[in-house]
């Protein structure tokens, strides 16, 4: 069908995402690795230890100075939980909010202020644009045989009509609208693939997030996190079962000095991130997917 309606999708994604709980800090410049290397608290503190280690001293343009390591890979299978880690605060209210806006096409942060979120003050101008950045490209349309999709509604006509297919991606790094972005893409691609396992009924979505430069400690499971609820939402609208995500980065830590010692922990449970509670309804995925993501997210009155 040539209408962008057949990308239809109805989720009902909830996460409790409020204060939790985390491990505790020690400064220190040692580390202490022991369990699961999948679990996201070890596998943060592997990577942590990693650049502490072996990473390269280089200079930047924000005259701060890194140490980097080029092309690290973390894998996290969503069906074992969700990767908080906890040894760290992470403001997931915030981190929901910029996925939202994200997806709502949108490069203005009215939206983000309209919710408390302040994150995108520093790169906003006095109109309160970003320029042709992130949500603007994920926003813009393109003329298919099928009709005309933006990026995000053309990944999911894909994988609900050729699922395993290998051309299934969004991408925000587009060369010709660079000089108009106040900040270059760091999470720019975004690579969907389905598997499907015997004794599953369903089959299974996974996805690669590529990040052309991360701050550990800003920065990492912030992304991890955001592209895990991104990697859930559409698996749920396309009836598939969320799988890995494996996140890839030029990973740099901005901060001098000795590294975090973290105490370990386990994958937290979607469950048990209490206290606030994110329910997302949405009606469809084409021209009405920005009002329903921001009706269905007003009418939760939740607080953070």
């Amino acid at each position: 069908s040539k209408d962008r309606r057949a990308c239809f999708w109805r989720v009902r994604f909830s996460v409790n995402c409020g204060h939790l709980s985390f491990g505790s800090r020690h400064s220190g410049g040692t580390f202490q690795h022991s369990g699961d290397s999948t679990v996201p608290s070890n596998q943060y503190e592997t990577l942590m230890r990693h650049v502490y280690e072996h990473g390269t001293h280089k200079s930047d343009r924000t005259g701060t100075g890194t140490r980097s390591v080029f092309g690290y890979q973390m894998r996290f299978n969503l069906a074992e939980g969700f990767p908080l880690v906890t040894t760290k605060k992470l403001h997931l209210r915030s981190i929901i909010h910029e996925l939202l806006w994200f997806l709502q096409g949108s490069s203005n942060i009215k939206y983000l202020h309209d919710n408390g979120v302040t994150i995108w003050d520093e790169w906003a101008d006095e109109t309160g644009s970003i320029g042709k950045a992130y949500g603007y490209q994920i926003g813009q349309k393109s003329h298919y045989a099928e009709g005309d999709f933006d990026q995000m509604d053309r990944v999911l006509y894909d994988l609900k009509h050729t699922p395993y297919s290998r051309r299934i991606m969004t991408n925000t790094y587009v060369f010709s609208d660079l000089s108009e972005m106040h900040l270059y893409p760091c999470a720019y691609s975004v690579t969907y693939n389905v598997t499907q396992r015997p004794q599953d009924d369903k089959p299974t979505l996974n996805m690669i997030l590529n990040q052309r430069s991360q701050d550990i400690l800003a920065a990492n499971n912030w992304n991890v996190c955001q592209y895990a609820i991104l990697l859930m939402m559409v698996a749920q609208s396309v009836d598939m079962i969320p799988g890995e995500l494996l996140h890839v980065a030029d990973i740099v830590a901005h901060q001098k000095g000795n590294i975090i010692k973290l105490e370990h922990n386990q994958f937290v449970s979607i469950n048990r991130l209490s206290k606030v509670e994110l329910r997302v309804t949405l009606e469809a995925f084409g021209h009405e997917h920005k009002a329903a993501i921001l009706k269905a997210l007003q009418s939760e009155g939740y607080d953070a």
